[in-house]
């Protein structure tokens, strides 16, 4: 990490001898530029080579609150079916009677 400093910090291209002022600094400036971009190509291997763990954490919680949605709209798709009143009409089932469906 200490080449890293050494090409942030100082211009490593400025005492050559066959580089003018103008062309040292373009030289220092890509080579600031190449280890930005070393550093997120490390940074993004390492993004890509293991999960988010707070990610995952985060959707853990979401998951867990979905189940109980999916538990509570259950139990109240039962509780209004339960509470609807039973018809009972004689020589057959209430909901075969109630059956709309053209045939």
């Amino acid at each position: 990490m200490s080449g890293t400093a050494d090409v942030f910090d100082a211009n490593p291209y400025e005492s050559h001898p066959s580089l003018t002022a103008l062309e040292a600094n373009v030289l220092w400036e890509y080579a600031k530029l190449s280890q930005h971009v070393k550093d997120l190509t490390v940074t993004t291997r390492q993004l890509s080579e293991g999960p988010d763990e707070n990610l995952i954490a985060r959707l853990r919680v979401l998951e867990r609150k979905m189940g109980l949605v999916l538990t509570l709209f259950k139990a109240s798709v039962w509780g209004v079916i339960n509470e609807q009143p039973v018809q009972e009409i004689e020589g057959g089932y209430a909901y075969a009677m109630a059956d709309t469906t053209q045939r």
